[in-house]
């Protein structure tokens, strides 16, 4: 792998001189951030074989998810960004009237509608909008000149809640918070005011209480669970005190692989999709549990590198972005199951067993790739 890095590629340019570019390079793949990748997915298949119970099916599926990520990932890693730049107001339309389309004539599966039925496969339009808002946001912030000013922050502001409230109709809280962080952090990224983030933050408080009386049964059940999970221990609150058992039960070093008794036993339950972190905790422990939190910070530590070396305005805010939602939806996940956040229902990135979700996220770590390898490069 070292030898085939240090090969060097010479390409001749006019009146530029001489250049050179590594074999990744040549391939549009961010090594670091592809070894990073493979870890935590090789890391995840084992967690999930576990978790599973040992059920094969289960893990043969994932890797099918995980190849065709890959696959993904590759492709949207050979675009330019200029390319992704030009599309990006198409496909932010082509999202909402994929979302209305959802509203019309959604296929229902557990009591959601959040998917359209195209016969070979469902198509889950809220996934697209991960992509598109902070793509369009970065577009159109690329075309203005920065700093922000309130008739942009406004647009804005309605591009980012017209998609989150059509995905919460479906009902999905859990990616609707996901397009909210995408939007909020290309716009924090691109130098919102913090006099205007504190203001919005406590008007934000002070509405709170409103939102109770709009909120779903279930979802008034996660936030009364969140706030005392004892008060119903073997109905709403039984996730998170299970979750919370599993996880202590772990200790240092964990129980051991294909040793843990919640998971294995049924009393923790959604032991290989949301809640798949705590089984991580009872078999391999406080130690394993930070061993996968590196990996996810080493991304996202990536991720950013990425972002800070990005050319120009547009390459920058979505490359932040899309790490920032990254990071979030690892950190909401891993808080939820240890009881410090609400449940919301959202995977763990690249372990949770799940398709739909690790395809966008591969989708945008290509994208990532795409940013770092069609760089200019300086002559020599």
């Amino acid at each position: 792998m070292l030898l085939v890095n240090n090969i060097k590629y010479r390409f001749k340019k006019r009146d530029m001189g001489t250049q050179y570019r590594t074999f990744w390079q040549c391939i549009h793949i961010d090594g670091l951030l592809l070894f990073g990748i493979l870890l935590l997915m090789g890391l995840g298949l084992f967690i999930l074989y576990s978790a599973s119970n040992q059920d094969i099916q289960v893990v043969e599926h994932q890797i099918m998810h995980t190849c065709l990520a890959l696959v993904v990932m590759f492709i949207f890693a050979q675009i330019p960004p200029t390319t992704y730049q030009r599309w990006a107001p198409w496909l932010y339309i082509a999202g909402m009237a994929l979302l209305i389309g959802v509203l019309i004539m959604g296929h229902i599966g557990k009591g959601a509608q959040r998917w359209l039925n195209l016969g070979a496969f469902r198509l889950q339009p809220s996934e697209i909008m991960k992509l598109a808002i902070p793509m369009v946001l970065a577009w159109h912030f690329h075309k203005i000149h920065l700093p922000l000013r309130n008739k942009t922050i406004l647009f804005s502001g309605i591009l980012i809640l017209v998609p989150v409230i059509l995905t919460a109709k479906q009902p999905d809280l859990g990616t609707a918070i996901l397009l909210v962080v995408a939007g909020c952090s290309t716009l924090f990224l691109a130098g919102l005011s913090w006099w205007f983030i504190f203001s919005l933050a406590t008007v934000s408080a002070l509405a709170a209480p409103l939102l109770w009386y709009v909120m779903h049964d279930y979802q008034r059940q996660r936030v009364l669970t969140f706030l005392n999970p004892e008060r119903d221990p073997l109905g709403s609150g039984y996730h998170i005190i299970q979750s919370k058992i599993a996880i202590g039960s772990g200790g240092l070093f964990g129980k051991g692989w294909l040793h843990g008794t919640q998971s294995h036993l049924h009393f923790l339950p959604e032991h290989s999709t949301d809640f798949i972190f705590a089984a991580c905790g009872e078999e391999f422990g406080f130690v394993g549990s930070l061993i996968l939190i590196f990996l996810f910070m080493f991304i996202v530590i990536r991720g950013l590198v990425i972002t800070m070396n990005a050319q120009d305005t547009f390459t920058r805010l979505l490359a932040g972005s899309l790490t920032l939602t990254f990071f979030v939806s690892f950190f909401v996940n891993m808080g939820m199951v240890t009881g410090i956040l609400p449940v919301v229902g959202i995977p763990l990135p690249l372990i949770s067993y799940g398709g739909s979700s690790m395809v966008t996220l591969m989708a945008s770590f290509g994208i990532l790739m795409s940013i770092q390898t069609h760089r200019k490069l300086l002559t020599t």
